[in-house]
């Protein structure tokens, strides 16, 4: 059976699943995705990968899916012997087309560590048979015996005389990489999504794409995002920061897809300039970049390194305008700290208002269960439901109540039939992209019918991929009495709040949430065990309800020892 892919686009679309049962699924899917980028990428397409996408529609369909086997596969160097799939055939008879095209080739030459990648130890140890002073350890340390010795590239045959083995090496994976990018918008996603999707494993949101609706819009930014990736694994593998700084000398772009990624390589580099105490390059780098942590790791910087005047000024200038939550609450440890270190007098941090607290001793076989589970068990007999939510429920509602807004065609939000959420989820514009919906779902609130619309919602998208929505964790039950006991005031403050920073607001919620539907009401429980703590966020998350009047708790537990 055929299922049709989760979009819809105003213009004719070739990408239709194929069944998993059918052993030619993957090159269907390929064939897919390279129609769509074609279609829809065609004027940002070089020759060489206009020319790829003729060719290989020409190419017989055994050589194509041998192909596409490697494109999917890690590496690009191949085993004659690993290259063996029942649909292809002969494997020798599918690569000759390949290798004439010169997109499969035998590498003249290989280096010891691709050796290694290639061989098995037991063949390892054939080849360098008298040069491994202890040639039973392990594979990795058989490598480290012989690199010292400086062993140069050199053919396979020069390396395994006595071996059948074939040595292919595929040799256009930039460019598949090139069209994956187009096609998802970014090279975290790979061909498995389409695997899940013909199993109904992942389901998604199907949103009209117009012809602006596209991540990149010039080749130049195609090209930008992929020397942007390779700056992002050169600093995975361990490279240093100024090495890729100079790397990404000139890639900027006004594209907002792009920006929001080289801001987030820009911190990832601040980062590791930290760690290595280099504080001059931590500040020059964070002080380029647009991360909304940005600004307060250069105060962090400037304290680590003990600028204590640069850093109180610095810490100063933020609090009088401060970013967001974050900022607010880490400038209010900050500056005492600061003006103790310039040597002023002591200053008493702002005590925060207290909260209900709910001290337990539960027998210590209960730690068994979780100490939320334990607890949300307590709470229970005592009267009234009790779930375990966590950031669950109130996330859950805002998706189904704000399904529309948040799914809305905004341009440049969705491009490819594979996305469970915009694109610029966590862009400050988020919501100003979308005002007139969200003005709408939030007024249900105001007038009641929020209601039957999160329950109209709740059956009519069930399962769909949301970045709000936790379907595991809901239930009619759940809802019912979420939407019987939450007063539509409360739900309208937290939703705000979610809103004006998605990223840092939709994780630190309370763990439990306690109803009482005969009565209407309820109450949140944050959960502590024997030596945990609150988390930053967790405290903002407090601070938030007990100012907006939100009746939560917070329950320490201790374990009582048997008698």
């Amino acid at each position: 059976m055929y299922n049709q892919y989760p979009f819809s686009t105003a213009r004719p679309c070739p990408v239709i699943a194929h069944s998993v049962d059918d052993p030619f699924y993957y090159l269907h899917n390929f064939r897919q995705v390279l129609s769509w980028v074609e279609q829809r990428y065609d004027d940002l397409l070089d020759e060489q990968e206009l020319a790829f996408i003729q060719a290989f529609a020409q190419l017989d369909s055994r050589a194509q899916a041998l192909m596409v086997r490697m494109v999917m596969r890690k590496g690009e160097l191949f085993r004659s012997d690993k290259l063996v799939y029942a649909e292809v055939g002969d494997t020798e008879q599918a690569l000759q087309p390949l290798q004439a095209l010169g997109w499969v080739r035998e590498p003249a030459q290989l280096a010891l560590e691709q050796l290694f990648t290639m061989l098995r130890k037991d063949e390892l140890a054939q080849c360098f048979a008298g040069q491994l002073s202890r040639p039973r350890a392990a594979k990795h340390d058989l490598l480290a015996q012989l690199q010292p010795l400086g062993l140069a590239p050199r053919p396979l045959t020069q390396w395994f005389a006595d071996s059948d083995v074939r040595i292919f090496q595929w040799c256009l994976q930039p460019l598949c990489d090139r069209m994956r990018l187009l096609f998802f918008g970014n090279l975290y996603q790979d061909w498995s999504d389409f695997v899940l999707a013909d199993l109904g494993l992942l389901r998604y949101e199907r949103v009209p794409f117009s012809s602006d609706s596209r991540a990149l819009r010039h080749r130049a930014e195609v090209d930008l995002a992929m020397a942007l990736h390779q700056c992002a694994e050169r600093l995975e593998q361990g490279d240093e920061p100024l090495s890729i700084l100079g790397a990404m000398t000139g890639l900027h772009s006004d594209n907002p897809w792009l920006a929001r990624r080289h801001a987030r390589l820009l911190f990832a580099l601040g980062q590791q300039c930290e760690r290595q105490g280099d504080w001059d390059q931590a500040m020059a780098v964070y002080g380029q970049c647009s991360h909304a942590q940005a600004r307060i790791r250069q105060v962090r910087v400037l304290e680590r390194s003990e600028q204590w005047p640069q850093a109180h000024a610095l810490a100063l200038q933020l609090a009088a305008a401060p970013a967001n939550a974050l900022e607010v609450q880490a400038l209010e440890r900050m500056l005492p700290r600061l003006a103790r270190k310039l040597g002023g007098p002591p200053q008493r941090r702002q005590r925060a208002a207290q909260l209900q607290l709910i001290e337990l001793e539960l027998p210590r076989e209960h730690a068994a269960l979780g100490v939320e589970e334990a607890v949300r068990q307590h709470l229970a007999e005592a009267g009234g439901q009790v779930h375990y939510v966590e950031n669950t429920l109130f996330n859950s509602l805002f998706g189904l109540l704000c399904w529309e807004a948040i799914f809305a065609p905004v341009p440049g939000a969705f491009f490819n039939p594979f996305q469970a959420a915009p694109q610029d989820l966590h862009d400050s514009d988020f919501q100003q992209r979308r005002s007139a919906q969200f003005e709408r779902c939030l007024g249900r609130l105001d007038d009641g019918s929020h209601r039957q619309a999160i329950l109209d919602c709740y059956a009519a998208k069930q399962g769909l991929q949301s970045p709000f929505v936790f379907w595991p964790m809901l239930s009619e039950t759940l809802l019912e009495q979420a939407l019987a006991c939450l007063p539509p005031a409360h739900l309208k403050q937290c939703f705000l709040r979610l809103l004006q920073d998605i990223r840092n607001n939709r994780a630190g919620m309370p763990d439990l949430i306690q109803f009482w539907p005969d009565q209407g009401g309820y109450r949140m429980v944050e959960v502590k065990g024997p030596g945990d703590r609150l988390q930053d966020n967790q405290l903002r998350w407090l601070e938030f309800c007990r100012a907006q009047g939100l009746p939560v708790a917070v329950c320490h537990v201790r374990w009582s020892e048997a008698a």
